[in-house]
């Protein structure tokens, strides 16, 4: 199973992870896990290129975080929402395989 975690206050977005193997399918036919994984690549990447906001970001088989450098500006926080739609779409579809969590944490 995937587990995507993301960590709000009430600035907005702190920081995101993703771990885990969904396990659909075996390695190279997992649809659910290519497409969590388009989706939160494309994410850290559209944020890095397109935003003034700064991530500092880890990636390992199976895992992928990033943190916020300082606060997530409003063109950070839409691709943040984007992601989350996307994610919980796949959750809706494939609950088994991916658990999404939205922790609220005070400053």
């Amino acid at each position: 199973m995937v587990t995507a975690t993301v960590v709000k206050d009430p600035s907005g977005y702190v920081s995101f992870k993703c771990s885990g193997h969904a396990g659909y399918m075996r390695k190279g036919k997992d649809i659910v896990c290519s497409a969590i994984s388009a989706l939160t690549v494309n994410a850290a990447n559209s944020i890095m290129t397109l935003t003034d906001s700064g991530i500092s970001v880890t990636e390992n088989d199976g895992f992928l975080s990033w943190t916020f450098d300082g606060t997530c500006g409003r063109e950070a926080e839409l691709l943040m929402d984007s992601l989350l739609i996307g994610l919980k779409s796949v959750e809706e579809q494939y609950g088994k395989y991916l658990k999404l969590e939205i922790k609220e944490v005070k400053p």
